[in-house]
């Protein structure tokens, strides 16, 4: 959405260099009438299920969870970080999507729900990537697995250094398929927060998680996540079921560039990790909005640079900001920004040289660093002898001002 900002500028006095400046968000045609009153977000809906959570995308914020952080058997939930891993691979160069797999009898013999490769045969990576994805096969899992690393065992230390890499603090893996074993689990948090990496770094092999069917082998299997025939912006990602983990969904929708991510374990049926991811997706759009108040790696501030070769530097965020709010109070968010003083080179490209806060009465929903978009080098000796002569006068000027 475009938005307007009113700017605001303010200088204690022409030397010092701490710039502060106030955007006023204004909502494009916005008409204050009694129906666009401030509203309270209401308490989430009860959600039948061990845990859940629901969260933004671009922000992280959680609107609604439950027992987030509870260490629970995840069944095929497992396979969105053996996926993550083979993206990985891909996206480092290690694996080709039409590099071969040769199935083992090990990956033939997998139990559960399988997309029916045979022992011997050679497969692509992308079909049994696909196979893992739409099919929810777990002999395509064990095969990509074995493929990567060898074997089971080795991959699943690839999982879990992947999780601590990604700040997954309640989670251990100890197959790639989700198939019950001991000390295997994750939490509905850990599984938001894996959703979102995937998303984020991969967008060009997350859309096969909206595939509704696969066929290989002239096998055609559907996929079994509901929400991809029943809601349009549903667009993943993964479920699962076992005994012990009951039946669980992670699901994703983007809806007018918001997008949200919920995650449900633990319900009683496949229609209801359906019906319960729904109600919290619902929840989130119908309560919440999501706005990109800045671009990343655009200046946002010029600074004056002591010492240095050049005697300005774009100030930015490293990447863009988003903020998610209850809906109808775009118009009350405020940011501000400060410069650091006494900015002198060199400076390198990417170092933090202020802040960026957003508040909503009062409340902080958004504090990002303003870094340097670009290097700069120390001057020569005449520009840096004649600097250090005017910082040290603007210096005395301030005591003597005391």
């Amino acid at each position: 959405m475009t938005f307007f900002k009113s700017i605001y500028l303010h200088r204690f006095n022409s030397k010092n260099l701490n710039l502060v400046l106030f955007f006023c968000l204004q909502l494009v045609a916005f008409q204050a009438t009694a129906e666009n009153a401030d509203i309270l977000t209401p308490v989430a809906p009860t959600i039948a299920a061990s845990a859940y959570i629901l969260q933004d995308f671009h922000t992280g914020k959680v609107m609604a969870e439950s027992n987030a952080d509870a260490r629970l058997a995840p069944a095929s939930l497992t396979k969105i970080m053996t996926v993550y891993v083979v993206f990985r691979e891909l996206a480092n160069g290690h694996l080709h999507l039409d590099d071969l797999a040769t199935i083992s009898q090990k990956a033939w013999e997998t139990t559960g729900s399988r997309m029916f490769v045979e022992v011997n045969n050679q497969v692509k990576i992308e079909d049994l990537l696909k196979g893992v994805i739409i099919q929810s096969g777990n002999d395509a899992s064990v095969a990509l697995a074995e493929h990567v690393a060898g074997d089971e065992a080795t991959f699943a230390e690839m999982m879990n250094q992947h999780a601590a890499r990604l700040g997954m603090t309640n989670s251990h893996f100890q197959n790639s398929d989700g198939l019950p074993i001991e000390n295997h689990y994750t939490s509905a948090r850990d599984l938001a927060i894996l959703t979102t990496a995937l998303i984020k770094e991969f967008p060009e092999y997350y859309k096969w998680f909206s595939q509704k069917e696969f066929t290989y082998n002239k096998i055609v299997q559907h996929n079994r996540n509901l929400l991809l025939g029943r809601d349009d912006s549903v667009d993943g990602v993964k479920t699962g079921f076992t005994d012990e983990a009951g039946y669980c969904l992670v699901a994703s929708a983007l809806r007018e560039d918001m997008r949200l991510i919920s995650v449900v374990m633990g319900t009683k049926s496949a229609k209801a990790r359906a019906n319960e991811n729904q109600t919290l997706l619902n929840y989130g759009y119908r309560f919440f909005e999501s706005h990109r108040l800045y671009e990343g790696k655009k200046s946002l501030s010029e600074a004056k640079v002591w010492k240095g070769k050049n005697q300005t530097l774009s100030l930015g965020l490293a990447e863009d900001l988003y903020v998610t709010i209850p809906r109808r109070l775009y118009k009350d968010l405020k940011a501000v920004i400060t410069v650091d003083k006494k900015i002198t080179a060199p400076i390198t490209e990417g170092t933090k040289l202020g802040s960026v806060k957003v508040t909503l009465k009062d409340e902080v929903v958004a504090d990002k660093d303003l870094i340097a978009l670009a290097s700069v080098e120390r001057g020569n000796i005449l520009r840096r002898l004649y600097d250090s002569a005017m910082m040290m006068l603007d210096k005395s000027d301030k005591e003597a001002a005391k």
